[in-house]
């Protein structure tokens, strides 16, 4: 299994990079934090440095903090992207993580 890090099928050599994906606040928790739905993975994220949180707005989050809100349409536009992305790689025994190979 080939992942980010290692040699591809051309050679070449893919550099790991971070991606930030749109998380869906689910609930509100104590002190800054919310609970979201990232990828279907519940996890808690620190949403201490934006101000007014609400349940169903779509954020931004790197290294468990929030950094920014997006609209609805910009979040639900990108998921679909990574979610093609992810069928084209599936069954091509690439992970696009190494965790996940």
């Amino acid at each position: 299994m080939q992942y980010a890090g290692a040699p591809c099928l051309s050679g070449r050599v893919l550099n790991p990079v971070c991606l930030a994906i749109p998380v869906r606040v689910t609930a509100l928790l104590e002190q800054g934090w919310a609970e979201a739905d990232i990828g279907g993975v519940m996890s808690r994220v620190c949403t201490a440095l934006l101000d007014a949180v609400a349940v169903g707005d779509y954020l931004i989050v790197h290294a468990g903090f929030a950094i920014t809100r997006l609209d609805v349409a910009e979040a639900e536009l990108t998921l679909a992207l990574f979610a093609e992305i992810t069928a084209h790689y599936e069954g091509a025994g690439v992970a696009l993580h190494p965790r996940l190979s």
